[in-house]
């Protein structure tokens, strides 16, 4: 059976380890602060934020949120910006994507300050990661390479595929695993041969935003799989297909009329891999705990500046 690698696991742990980092700032002055800018009414977004703002009431981080109402125009939201980088009690600004139609979402990341930019966006700190400069690292990338390291998966000199090319996961994890002497091959849609390339992964980390796009025929036996995906189903036939009319997911969708599935075919996966992250249960569990490891390192260089 091959070992899963439980974000649960890996999420608690990474918490545990910022509560005396939070005591520390709050004995010595004042605990973290994290903003978060909510636009409009997406429901995703809402409970994301709110998972959001219960871990930083878990750790004792002090946190607002900000909720502009749909009609919010790139000025006002630049202005919000521009008072949160201000106020030294903030020392982490997330303004939760996706933004209003009508909202320059580009010009709104840039304007947040490279050091309280604690989602690791900023073209400042994109630019400090490719060249290996500290700085704030995007969450779910560095949620990755933490789930790889807290199990010991080596990394050093294994061959690294990334499947998917964003902004937010594809090429920062790439950088990261390059940074650990991984060699890497980065993968898309276009990519001529994409199973053969991904036969040669050590590790396969599959964000493409396909469900269970990457069957059996992409994964080498003994690959370590990280499944950055989740795809939600709302077709039975699609469920029955994907999870072979396993009764325990077909009685779920059943009851919620929905199902979660990564990027990668459960049942190929589990068949094949030595190590995987299962979805859910992986590595979304460790955006949030990246969030907030983030924002204490970001208090804690701010405390020493001051």
């Amino acid at each position: 059976m091959p070992q899963i690698l439980d974000g649960n696991r890996v999420r608690d742990e990474i918490m545990n380890d910022l509560k005396p980092r939070v005591a520390a700032l709050a004995a010595h002055g004042r605990p973290p602060g994290l903003a978060v800018v909510l636009a409009g009414h997406d429901p995703g977004s809402e409970i994301y934020v709110r998972n959001k703002v219960r871990a930083c009431q878990q750790l004792g981080i002090r946190s607002e949120t900000l909720t502009p109402p749909d009609s919010v125009t790139t000025e006002e939201l630049l202005g919000m910006v521009a008072e949160l980088n201000a106020r030294p009690e903030v020392d982490g600004i997330l303004v939760q994507l996706p933004l209003p139609p009508r909202v320059d979402a580009k010009r709104v990341a840039a304007a947040i300050a490279p050091d309280k930019d604690v989602d690791g966006l900023h073209p400042c700190n994109i630019g400090n990661l490719v060249v290996g400069l500290p700085g704030l690292r995007a969450c779910t990338p560095a949620g990755i390479l933490e789930l790889l390291k807290r199990y010991g998966i080596p990394i050093a000199g294994k061959r690294a595929v990334v499947v998917g090319r964003s902004d937010i996961v594809g090429k920062p994890v790439a950088f990261l695993l390059l940074h650990e002497h991984a060699t890497v091959t980065m993968c898309h849609s276009r990519t001529a041969g994409l199973a053969a390339v991904c036969r040669e992964a050590d590790i396969l980390v599959a964000a493409i935003g396909r469900p269970a796009m990457i069957t059996g025929e992409y994964l080498a036996p003994g690959v370590t799989v990280i499944d950055v995906g989740m795809n939600r189903l709302d077709d039975r036939g699609e469920v029955e297909r994907i999870f072979r009319n396993s009764p325990r997911k077909l009685a779920a969708f059943d009851k919620n009329r929905s199902v979660l599935v990564g990027d990668v075919d459960p049942f190929d996966v589990a068949e094949k891999a030595a190590a995987y992250s299962p979805v859910p249960g992986g590595v979304g569990l460790l955006t949030i705990a990246m969030l907030m490891s983030n924002t204490v390192a970001s208090a804690e260089r701010r405390a020493g500046a001051c």
